[in-house]
């Protein structure tokens, strides 16, 4: 079995990676950064990340443009489901080419405002592709005791991909319809063939 991660950085999404791969899975990982805003090297955490988990392939996709392009065209509130969306149908590109036939995400019901179940129906519509969710239920204190155990806690700590776009208050609620009439605002394909093709390797 493959699989495409959403690898962020932050403490979630590599629990999320060791997890699965003790079901068997093999595990392709893509980093969306910021190359133009923050000081942050993600990418450098990524990688120890990957290294640290075993995972062979890292794709990592500069991603400012395509917020700002969000931030100026849609709905703030809708940012995030937006963006994630973006996210999701790049990495299905990707898994498509790599073989796979899951994408994994490290989101946990309440960790943050947008990760509520009506937004991740939202987000799951955006691609065909299963999106497996292995610490949907977790607390906190259970991620990060995982964490510790598979040495990937300290590097995870640090900041994650900027969030200075996002607004205070995301939509905890939404529509599927209504975030599709806020996409027609950009070009969607565009985007995503053109990040998907850009993708570097590591």
């Amino acid at each position: 079995m493959k699989a495409v991660l959403l690898l962020s950085g932050g403490i979630d999404s590599p629990v999320a990676a060791h997890l699965m791969q003790k079901k068997g899975f093999e595990i392709v990982a893509v980093h969306f950064y910021n190359e133009l805003v923050g000081s942050v090297n993600t990418v450098e955490k990524c990688e120890k990340l990957c290294k640290i988990l075993g995972i062979k392939k890292l794709h990592t996709i500069t991603f400012d443009e395509q917020q700002a392009e969000v931030v100026r065209k849609c709905n703030n509130r809708y940012y995030y489901l937006i963006t994630r969306r973006l996210m999701w149908k790049i990495a299905q590109k990707i898994a498509l080419r790599e073989g796979a036939d899951y994408l994994i995400t490290g989101e946990n019901l309440g960790q943050v405002a947008s990760q509520t179940l009506s937004n991740m129906r939202t987000t799951n519509a955006a691609v065909t592709l299963p999106i497996l969710r292995p610490i949907l239920c977790n607390d906190k204190v259970e991620t990060i005791k995982v964490a510790r155990e598979i040495g990937t806690f300290d590097i995870s700590s640090g900041p994650e991909m900027c969030c200075l776009f996002g607004p205070k208050h995301p939509a905890t609620h939404s529509n599927l319809l209504d975030v599709e009439e806020e996409e027609k605002k950009i070009d969607v394909e565009k985007i995503v063939k053109a990040c998907a093709e850009r993708a570097t390797l590591l």
